[in-house]
């Protein structure tokens, strides 16, 4: 039996976009719950050498796209990179799991 990159990576990253939305609705849930500002949290780094969390999500998102497109052959989607809510990183996510749901469909 063999197996394609494309089939051996899409679903971990419909896996990791899905575990990544989940995350940040637990920390928008917990933001919101202890009255903190979400860009305190968004813009944070655990280490002072880290990218803010808005940007790794991003970075992650990117990869998710990237890979599965030039499988594919065609140009991957492009972002601004200009999210700073959970709600604008969610719907990155959101956007990115569905695309990569499709292009598995269609493999």
């Amino acid at each position: 039996m063999s197996i394609s990159m494309y089939q051996a990576s899409v679903p971990v990253f419909i896996r990791y976009l899905g575990n990544l939305r989940a995350i940040l609705e637990k920390a928008a849930a917990h933001a919101e719950a202890k009255k903190i500002e979400p860009a305190a949290l968004t813009a944070g780094r655990l280490y002072p050498d880290m990218l803010p969390l808005n940007r790794q999500i991003q970075l992650a998102s990117d990869m998710a796209k990237s890979v599965p497109s030039r499988l594919a052959g065609t140009e991957p989607p492009k972002f601004e990179d200009s999210e700073t809510s959970f709600t604008q990183l969610l719907e990155r996510i959101r956007s990115e799991e569905h695309t990569s749901e499709l292009q598995s469909h269609h493999d």
